[in-house]
């Protein structure tokens, strides 16, 4: 997968595989229709920093899911 391109696709592939790493366990809460490409960089970089770490605190956790939700469809 060529996560460089915008993509609806890549957009979903990426919101699954932080969905997956932070176990987030309200699924519902973060779909990938959520989001559009038009914040793609942003949500790349959230991508990035959750595939390098292996494991979150409580915060870091919270942190994230808060940006998450800032970067979605209005």
């Amino acid at each position: 997968m060529n996560l460089s391109e915008k993509s609806i696709e890549n957009v979903e592939f990426m919101i699954e595989q932080i969905k997956e790493k932070l176990k987030v366990l309200n699924l519902g809460a973060i779909k990938p229709s959520h989001f559009d490409e038009e914040m793609y960089e942003e949500l790349k970089e959230i991508y990035d920093m959750v595939q390098r770490k292996n494991s979150f605190s409580p915060n870091e956790m919270q942190a994230l899911v808060e940006e998450l939700g800032s970067l979605r469809k209005k």
